[in-house]
């Protein structure tokens, strides 16, 4: 990306004399844009400040109608405060360019004519370009998200591009004035956060998960009438099933409420998954495992959530909050698991503003130097609490129970146990926040211990989950927990379930619905591992396949 030169003029004649020079000399290095009014050439540095482009110098006529050169300056220099600024004056304006100097820090005044332009002109940009390259960093060139620290929806929004491992540039819009002052253009006093700039230009306000997802390229609607096979849950059953479906042919579809991985695309590192020795982190897991899928055909569609599903023997509809439908023979529920939320008074009021659910890797550098909490004892929440020691001051895990040995794999203890700035409190448990704007205050319960108020500026929460069968609860057979029923937990007395049709039992897999399986956490007695869960989600397929031989 060439930086900028900008050349402002309301005389026609002069403004392309400027550009002819400008281009002979510096084209190979800059990009030469011109504008014939002050107006003008503001709309141009705007546009140029939301593309994220460098501008390297304004080469401004001092004499306009409407707006002066000296007032163009004044406020373009508070979108480009680095860009060296020259005059161009006629022999009587000399005063109004030293008074230029004074009012916006000029850095030269030309007069006009410059001619010849080797003697009169080019030394002066050369010195002037050549002390603005000296420092010019090169900007981000993909997505900006600008927003404050403290706004949960710009939360929301990094945390998603972070989870889909989008890269973006974060601006806190309260330590940049010239990009607060863009942003203030598409949202007035700042009332909607994020302003999230794109490197076209285009800009969204405060946009939610679809929207974003669909403007980075993401799919949301279906691009067949009819599947095989609908997997609802991007977890990594749900994977497995999308990958090892679309490999042997099944025409595969994948709906995605929010980013796949499910809750292990959160994990920080997960280190006892079979053939990675060093560790893999959830999200780079998922991604691998969704590049897979489309490797071989799959589709997936996310963000799109289910909002319910009827039968049409042999065919089972799925409805998706988009409005779309997906006809198919079979149906895999993979869904897993919600995060339980802590009930606690004041909680919903910070969350995303100080108090977060699961690792919110977005908020990691956010953590330098800073005391966080860490809510839980089981191995998402010490696979956390390493996260962050190499960010925070000090990691305090508060756990309810007596110990960490009955949640939490031995060699994440061990690390925890020899992590100098992680500190483990037993029997303890939150009982208040506190904050204006943000959390700013814990209060804490130990077992045999008065209360405590602590100052708290990040919590992290991993308290637990619940399986997300509300879409399905009507259609399926669930526990008393909400877990789905499969194979023989349908079996009651001998009996197969209500409504069973088949002239056999329901395979292992199976829901009370033929044709309809479950796999992963959200499977009643299911094993809450990753492992696990990816050959649940192949097994699926198979008796996908014994299904479709009846059909």
């Amino acid at each position: 990306m060439k930086p900028v030169i900008l050349s402002i003029d309301d005389d026609p004649e002069v403004l392309n004399a400027v550009e002819r020079d400008l281009r002979r000399k510096y084209r190979p290095g800059y990009r030469i844009v011109k504008a014939s009014s002050g107006a003008e050439a503001l709309a141009a540095v705007r546009q140029l400040k939301a593309r994220n482009e460098p501008l390297a110098l304004f080469l401004v006529d001092e004499r306009m109608p409407h707006m002066s050169g000296t007032q163009f300056l004044a406020q373009a220099r508070e979108m480009y405060p680095e860009a060296r600024k020259v005059l161009l004056t006629a022999y009587a304006d000399t005063e109004a360019a030293i008074a230029g100097i004074n009012a916006v820090g000029l850095d030269h005044y030309l007069m006009k004519p410059w001619d010849p332009p080797e003697e009169r002109l080019y030394p002066v940009l050369d010195d002037l370009l050549g002390d603005w390259s000296a420092t010019f960093v090169p900007p981000f060139a993909g997505i900006r998200v600008a927003g404050t620290m403290w706004s949960p929806s710009s939360h929301a929004v990094k945390d998603f591009l972070s989870r889909h491992q989008i890269p973006y540039e974060w601006i806190d819009l309260n330590n940049d004035a010239s990009v607060r002052a863009l942003a203030e253009q598409h949202s007035p006093e700042l009332r909607k956060l994020p302003v999230v700039f794109f490197p076209d230009g285009e800009t969204m306000v405060a946009p939610s998960t679809r929207e974003l997802g669909e403007r980075i390229g993401l799919t949301t609607k279906p691009g067949r009438p009819f599947y095989d096979i609908v997997v609802i849950g991007g977890g990594p059953s749900g994977l497995a099933a999308a990958v090892y479906g679309a490999s042997e042919g099944l025409r595969t579809v994948l709906v995605e409420s929010d980013v796949p991985g499910g809750q292990a695309g959160t994990s920080s590192a997960i280190e006892n998954y079979l053939g990675f020795p060093n560790g893999i982190s959830g999200a780079d897991l998922a991604r691998r495992a969704a590049a897979q899928a489309r490797k071989f055909g799959a589709e997936l569609l996310t963000p799109a959530a289910v909002t319910g599903i009827r039968h049409e023997y042999p065919y089972h509809i799925v409805t998706l909050d988009t409005g779309a439908e997906l006809s198919s023979y079979t149906l895999l529920i993979a869904a897993g698991m919600k995060v339980r939320r802590l009930e606690v008074p004041g909680v919903d009021a910070y969350t995303g503003a100080g108090i977060y659910y699961g690792a919110a890797l977005s908020e990691a550098a956010a953590c330098r130097d800073r005391h966080v909490f860490i809510i839980g004892g089981a191995n998402s929440a010490g696979q956390a609490a390493m996260l962050f020691s190499r960010y925070a001051s000090q990691v305090t895990m508060l756990v309810r129970g007596a110990s960490l040995t009955g949640s939490m794999s031995q060699y994440l203890i061990d690390r925890i146990t020899d992590a100098p700035t992680v500190e483990v409190r037993t029997q303890t448990r939150v009982t208040g926040v506190q904050g204006d704007q943000h959390l700013e205050q814990i209060t804490l319960a130990t077992v045999g211990k008065k209360p405590e108020t602590l100052a708290a500026e990040r919590m992290f929460i991993f308290i637990g989950t619940a399986p997300c069968t509300q879409s399905i609860a009507e259609y399926v057979e669930l526990d008393s927990q909400g877990y789905v029923l499969t194979g023989p937990d349908l079996l009651h007395g001998g009996r197969r379930p209500k409504g069973w049709t088949l002239q056999r039992d329901p395979l292992l897999l199976e829901t009370s619905v033929p044709g309809v399986f479950a796999a992963g956490d959200v499977r009643h007695g299911s094993t809450k591992r990753v492992a696990s869960a990816v050959g649940e989600g192949s097994s699926a397929v198979g008796m996908v396949h014994r299904y479709l031989q009846t059909v």
